[in-house]
């Protein structure tokens, strides 16, 4: 088999076994946050902070839930980086937001963050935080979903199915996840654009 045609059917093969119940919790908690006028912080790293990016959109216009990610300032970023280090910057940028418990946490990561081994260790200490002042937490992640899974609200851990495609899968996986989030209907507040032209 060609490599396309293995990975395409590495997808549908993860389709399939996407865990249903875990994204309906998902959506159950995102509608909760936005009931009670909290807001919804996106946090990713890499190409899950592109795809933090995106979801900000979808899920303010789409959603209607007041939604940021704290890597779309880089400046800000790049500032609480140099001086505070990377291990902190997403924490220190929730406090200066003021993150409370009406509001929800969001993480796209291929590993959920591991303080052991040191990867995403500003991930980790931004939920120790959330979990502290008692926001939600949830996740699209890959792998065993590492410290996101173990303290979120509501996660959905993308299958591996080849050990040499984790990366590539997991962070497609999070935008087919967020799309599906902001068309369900317990979401979706505005139509989409070309869903409205006749």
């Amino acid at each position: 088999m060609s490599f396309i045609k293995t990975f395409i059917a590495e997808t549908v093969e993860i389709l399939n076994k996407l865990d249903e119940a875990s994204i309906e919790k998902m959506a159950d908690v995102i509608a909760e946050t936005r009931a009670q006028n909290g807001r919804l912080f996106v946090l990713g790293v890499g190409g899950s902070a592109a795809n933090a990016s995106h979801a900000v959109n979808d899920f303010r216009k789409i959603v209607g839930i007041e939604t940021y990610a704290p890597t779309d300032n880089v400046s800000e970023l790049t500032a609480r980086t140099n001086d505070e280090g990377w291990a902190t910057v997403f924490k220190t940028w929730l406090e200066g937001s003021r993150l409370n418990s009406k509001d929800a946490i969001m993480v796209f990561s291929v590993g959920g963050g591991n303080l052991e081994e040191n990867v995403s260790p500003n991930l980790v200490m931004a939920l120790q935080y959330a979990k502290k002042v008692g926001a939600k937490v949830v996740g699209i992640v890959g792998r065993d979903g590492g410290y996101t899974a173990t303290v979120a609200d509501a996660c959905v851990i993308i299958p591996t199915v080849h050990p040499d495609h984790v990366t590539p899968h997991a962070e497609g996986f999070q935008s087919v996840v967020h799309h599906l989030l902001v068309t369900h209907p317990k979401l979706k507040a505005a139509q989409t654009k070309w869903e409205s032209v006749k």
